[in-house]
């Protein structure tokens, strides 16, 4: 579907004096009912991947408000949270067919957000998690992992919980978090409140690291008890090493 430049002016000034509530949103339905139109004229065309790009939204996030409102209106009752992520999921859930294939092509072609990107960021955060793992075997380093720790009842816990603790850069480690993403202020902030304090407060000083990088000036918790890394610490001494020295 192809607007004018005056066309998308108009959808793009109404977008800037609203704002972003359902109240808005059915505003903007009413005012540019496109997607009805659209999907009339042709139920294959990714109509709603392209009213997402052309207003500049993400797919995945205006195929959930779509939905939200199309079960909404369905049913006479606000959806579950529960149910629209798995029908985001799966859109042969969806009990409408065309509505269905609007929703997969957004979740598809949405590089940000969505079940598919959820689905990467755990592949790439899995496989650190084990890179980290065989670099703790071959350091000879005994550990518990994550899935142990809550097999024992533990709700917040590290990835790994060294059995005996070392010492890095001056610092002692009892547990190591792995993070496959860059640190940056917003995301790092909330990790310490969710979950490196909770850490600190239960088994002590630990490492996190961060595999893409951070901003340097977020580790300043190192005399607290929470030091960064962008990898493995190639200086690791161990009570072994240290007894030996004597």
């Amino acid at each position: 579907m192809k607007l004018s430049k005056a066309q998308y002016d108009e959808i793009a000034q109404f977008l800037g004096h609203v704002q972003p509530t359902r109240q808005s949103l059915r505003k903007l339905k009413e005012k540019f009912p496109r997607y009805l139109n659209g999907v009339m004229k042709n139920a294959a065309a990714p109509v709603l991947l392209d009213l997402a790009n052309e207003v500049d939204f993400a797919p995945s996030l205006m195929a959930r408000i779509v939905l939200e409102r199309f079960l909404q209106e369905k049913e006479q009752a606000i959806p579950s949270k529960t149910l629209i992520n798995s029908m985001l999921r799966d859109p042969s859930q969806i009990p409408d067919g065309v509505l269905a294939n609007q929703v997969y092509q957004c979740t598809v072609n949405d590089c940000c957000y969505g079940p598919l990107v959820d689905c990467i960021k755990h592949a790439i955060g899995h496989e650190h998690e084990v890179l980290l793992r065989e670099m703790l075997l071959e350091k000879n380093l005994s550990f518990i992992a994550e899935d142990q720790l809550r097999a024992k009842g533990y709700d917040k816990t590290p990835d790994f919980i060294l059995e005996v603790p070392v010492a890095v850069e001056g610092h002692i480690i009892h547990w190591i978090e792995s993070k496959a993403s860059f640190g940056d202020e917003s995301s790092h902030q909330a990790h310490l409140q969710d979950q490196f304090w909770s850490y600190w407060n239960r088994f002590g000083p630990g490492l996190v690291i961060y595999w893409y990088g951070f901003i340097e000036e977020l580790d300043c918790h190192r005399e607290r008890g929470i030091l960064l890394k962008d990898c493995f610490p190639t200086d690791i001494v161990t009570l072994r090493h240290s007894m030996a020295q004597r």
